[in-house]
């Protein structure tokens, strides 16, 4: 694939909103994760939530969006200059020549929990207020972003669980070598909820502590809310030695089972071998990876196996759901956009919270940072239903013009 190039980027998750907040945490290895307190829940598990008294009321005329979701989404999009990147986009290329593709994969079903607790006494309606196309439907999050960014270019949301908004950077590649579009935002949201919530619970997958990816005494997932946007656009002349391009996309779907990865993890092998296919670019050539690493016994052991297979015991990777817990949807492109900030800033980000890595994982993986320049990075996206995408980011430096 041609390398398209991240012009804009900004994240928000527990760990604060904008870029700076993230890349605090990170060398500092700290943990958003906190013990659950969100809503009515009742569960002896810890979270990542962005404080709801940051969370931005939506802009007036917008109300049928109304929702957690979208909130998180605006309070992102308002970071690091982001707006006003895309208004200059539009400048340049025509709103209509713009694309809009993320993920997410509840989208705003709480508002639908809410709404179903205040039905009629007596009839059992919901209430009037209520606006399922604007909340809890999937394009709620794409429509509500392509008004706000006054887009009218293509649009779509990617929902396939915890691959969502990695394969979006897939889809925009194609639409824009297609000649569908010039540029394209991509992202994804992902918002707390009670069926999240209560649905791991259920599945016995949600850890009574901060998750410990890769960690002997594994046992669990702490699930987060975090949202990431990018601008991608084709490279104009040579870029900046730092700037950060998206290099390979990979996708698989093995459909092996509906909540348990390959055990040999046949589809995560599928992925990483077709991104690095994409790219140009052999095993060797990848200085870090950014695993899916949700620290739950099956996914961590699959993982680790597919990626020993592919690139040995040599290449560095971590997990960085310690920090920010697992974002679902929002996963694939806020642990691709710390991938951009490694490379961007010369470190590979240690495992938060791992703290004797799990003997039998052959991989090398990293329980400190590691101040060493990484030049291509690779982040890793694997669903329920073996729904996989992985992404190779590079400096431009390291690619070819």
């Amino acid at each position: 694939m041609q390398p398209l190039l991240l012009t804009h980027y900004t994240l928000t998750t527990s760990l604060g909103p904008g870029i700076a907040s993230h890349l605090r945490a990170l060398t500092q290895q700290r943990s958003g994760l906190a013990p659950c307190g969100f809503e009515t829940v009742r569960l002896d598990t810890w979270t990542g939530q962005v404080p709801d008294a940051d969370l931005p009321e939506l802009e007036p005329g917008l109300s049928d969006f109304e929702c957690r979701n979208n909130r998180l989404a605006l309070l992102a999009a308002r970071q690091d200059g982001f707006e006003a990147a895309v208004a200059e986009a539009c400048a340049r290329y025509g709103a209509h020549r713009i694309g809009l593709f993320v993920g997410t994969s509840t989208s705003g079903i709480l508002q639908t929990e809410l709404a179903y607790r205040n039905r009629g006494a007596t009839n059992g309606a919901l209430p009037e207020s209520f606006s399922y196309p604007g909340t809890h439907n999937n394009f709620s999050l794409a429509g509500y972003m392509r008004k706000h960014l006054a887009l009218s270019g293509p649009a779509f949301t990617v929902s396939t669980a915890c691959s969502s908004s990695a394969k979006v950077f897939a889809s925009a590649a194609r639409m824009i070598a297609a000649g569908v579009c010039d540029a394209a935002v991509v992202g994804g949201v992902d918002s707390l909820c009670l069926t999240t919530l209560y649905g791991f619970g259920a599945l016995e997958l949600l850890s009574r502590d901060p998750c410990r990816p890769f960690d002997a005494q594994r046992n669990g997932i702490s699930i987060g809310e975090g949202a990431g946007f990018v601008l991608l656009e084709r490279p104009t002349g040579t870029p900046a030695s730092d700037a950060i391009l998206l290099a390979g996309a990979g996708e698989s779907s093995d459909a092996y089972h509906m909540s348990t990865p390959h055990p040999e993890g046949a589809g995560a092998r599928a992925a990483m071998g077709g991104a690095l296919s994409s790219a140009g670019l052999t095993a060797t050539d990848i200085d870090y990876i950014n695993v899916h690493g949700t620290a739950t016994r099956s996914n961590d052991a699959a993982e680790d196996k597919a990626v020993y297979d592919l690139f040995g015991a040599h290449t560095p990777c971590s997990s960085t759901k310690g920090a920010t817990g697992h974002l679902l949807g929002a996963s694939g492109v806020v642990e691709g956009l710390i991938c951009a900030l490694a490379l961007r800033e010369g470190f590979m980000p240690g495992s938060t919270n791992t703290r004797q890595l799990d003997p039998a994982m052959r991989v090398r993986y990293l329980l400190e940072n590691l101040r060493q320049a990484p030049a291509r990075a690779m982040s890793n996206s694997f669903g329920f239903g073996g729904s996989n995408c992985s992404l190779i980011f590079a400096r431009a430096d390291a690619c070819a013009f």
